[in-house]
């Protein structure tokens, strides 16, 4: 017997299709107009392998999001999961810490990205000055409401999605001059093993497939959770792995791989080298929403899951206040957009960038443990449920990723999350008694 959907203050306002978008537009972010060429970099013509390899693992670890997310639909997600699973406050902050500190620093690499070279074509202005009034922008939609957020989502993944596929149908049109290349995408790097350059690059395309875990924040908005979930979180990830590979065939099918790998916008030069003639401005205008995009779906996410963890007694209680009439997390939003503000002055987009990729392994590790462990857990709705194989090689993958990363990441997380810790101490140590006990 089904029971009925739990109480929330949050509003049920997202269905289906409009879940898929923004599952699909989280994915289709800055991530692939950028790192093409960096791929190529470590794996030679052949980039839609490692974005192959970079899909299975996500759809591995998205498996066990649709199965904890249909059976406990709750805003804070991964540390809602872990605090079952482990029964460790302190477990289950850190997972909750980690998402957080990888979806605020995502946006605020994303802010940088918004303010570089692309915004450059229209508009000279210091990036960190465009990065500010990027994301305070974002806050205000996102303090409207999760609607409104969703609507200008659907604007921005159509336009983003247009570009990638332009990308495509400049690629075919290039083919017509015989001057195509189909073979490289079948080359890899030479004077290396093709399974160590591969794994190497699928770290790199993994960061591309990232976002998708952001969905299960709005478990307490989407209508009909237990269906609509896990429908829309897989027709997502593949509709964007086919995209992705389309896009890494015709990259090294047009542009020599010393081109593509020379420019950090390896995607304008291939509509370029296409002879389509598509203004380069054109372009750059689908690059900055595809950034936006990813940033405004980003910050959704992480004043969710603040807002969340809130509830669950992990960060201060006035994090969870909401707007009366929006319904939205205000504080939640406006603490997230100081912080973003703040680590837009501490690296590059791709420090940042490699930094978030660290941070959601141990959030996907924590989750796939915790589909194992809850399995004991019986409630009493039905909820999507995959075979514990999946969990199993999930968690190989997020390993294998693990051992890719260099030993400066592994610092700069160690520094996130040992303030983490800290930031937890001074929690408990403000929390009544009482509270701690219970």
């Amino acid at each position: 017997m089904t029971s009925p959907t739990p109480k929330t203050s949050l509003r049920r306002a997202v269905t289906g299709p409009m879940l898929f978008l923004f599952i699909l537009g989280d994915v289709l972010g800055a991530g692939v107009y950028a790192l093409a060429g960096t791929i190529a970099g470590e794996v030679g013509g052949a980039i839609w392998v490692p974005l192959l390899v970079a899909l299975f693992f996500a759809m591995l670890t998205a498996g066990s999001y649709a199965e904890l997310v249909t059976k406990y639909p709750h805003a804070g997600a991964a540390s809602v999961f872990a605090e079952k699973a482990f029964r460790s406050p302190l477990i289950s902050f850190l997972v909750g810490f980690c998402m957080l500190s990888a979806a605020v620093t995502s946006a605020a690499g994303l802010s940088l990205a918004f303010a570089g070279d692309y915004l450059a074509t229209f508009i000279r202005v210091s990036p960190h000055i465009a990065a500010l009034l990027f994301l305070l922008v974002i806050a205000l939609l996102n303090a409207r409401g999760i609607k409104e957020s969703l609507g200008a989502n659907l604007v921005m993944t159509v336009i983003e999605l247009s570009g990638l596929i332009l990308v495509v149908v400049a690629a075919a049109w290039f083919f017509r001059t015989g001057e195509a290349d189909v073979g490289r995408a079948l080359e890899f790097k030479p004077g290396i093993s093709p399974t160590l350059a591969v794994l190497g690059a699928a770290l790199l395309a993994f960061y591309s497939f990232v976002g998708f875990e952001t969905s299960a924040n709005l478990a307490e908005e989407i209508r009909d959770v237990r269906k609509v979930y896990p429908r829309a979180l897989f027709a997502a990830l593949l509709t964007a792995g086919v995209i992705y590979m389309a896009v890494g065939v015709a990259a090294s099918s047009v542009l020599p791989m010393d081109k593509l790998i020379a420019t950090s916008a390896p995607l304008l030069e291939v509509v370029r080298a296409s002879g389509l003639n598509i203004p380069p401005r054109v372009f750059a205008f689908i690059a900055l929403v595809a950034v936006a995009n990813g940033a405004l779906l980003t910050m959704i996410m992480a004043s969710r899951l603040t807002y969340g963890m809130a509830r669950l007694g992990l960060l201060p209680d006035v994090l969870g206040k909401v707007l009366p009439k929006r319904r939205t997390p205000w504080v939640a939003i406006i603490a997230t957009t100081l912080i973003a503000i703040g680590l837009t002055l501490t690296g590059t987009l791709a420090t940042l960038a490699q930094t978030v990729v660290l941070l959601l392994l141990f959030v996907f590790l924590s989750t796939n443990l915790a589909v194992l462990i809850l399995r004991r857990d019986e409630v009493a709705q039905d909820h999507f449920r995959v075979p514990t194989w999946v969990p199993i090689l999930a968690i190989v993958s997020c390993l294998v990723l693990l051992s890719q990363q260099s030993l400066e990441t592994w610092l700069r997380g160690g520094v996130l999350i040992v303030i983490g810790m800290l930031l937890f101490a001074c929690t408990r140590v403000a929390m009544p008694a009482a509270v701690k006990q219970g």
